[in-house]
């Protein structure tokens, strides 16, 4: 495509230098015409007026068949530029994908890693010997990885001392 398009912009500038020759030409045969005239010789005038006037027409031939490349050349322009663009595009969304895929795994491996390092019984008792230290009653009895969230076990705290202050009052009346 990009050597349609040198090709094209080669011969719109072949055709802008056809045009400016025939220009000259044109400018020739002009001077031809009144050398003729001034010698008094009609017909030769009459021929080179005629060559002056088709190397006229042939010069504006030339330039509209330029102007016409050169828009073909424009439209091809176009299509190369966005091609290279549209490439460009999925080339990227391509790494993009690429890189999701990529950075899921890593992921994945990531949290795989960390939970296979760390033992979950060392896990449950560092976690009970903090809540004895706090004075804090854990509940250990869920299944592994399903702790119960800090609001329960505040909540499920005061109501136990609640409960214990309703008894010792029962208790003293």
């Amino acid at each position: 495509m990009e050597k349609h398009l040198l090709n094209l912009k080669f011969a719109a500038k072949e055709l802008n230098r056809n045009a400016k020759k025939c220009d000259k030409e044109e400018k020739t045969e002009k001077a031809k015409i009144k050398k003729a005239i001034q010698k008094g010789n009609t017909e030769v005038a009459r021929i080179h007026a005629e060559n002056a006037i088709r190397q006229k027409n042939q010069a504006i031939n030339f330039l509209r068949m330029s102007a016409r490349v050169d828009a073909v050349a424009a439209r091809v322009q176009s299509a190369v530029t966005m091609g290279k663009i549209s490439a460009l595009m999925d080339k990227f969304e391509h790494q993009f994908e690429t890189l999701d895929v990529q950075t899921q795994q890593m992921e994945d491996t990531m949290s795989s890693t960390t939970t296979l390092t760390t033992p979950q019984n060392q896990v449950d008792m560092l976690l009970q010997e903090m809540a004895d230290e706090a004075g804090l009653d854990l509940n250990m009895e869920l299944p592994q990885g399903q702790m119960g969230s800090v609001g329960t076990s505040v909540a499920s705290i005061e109501q136990d001392e609640l409960s214990q202050r309703l008894a010792r009052l029962r208790d003293q009346v």
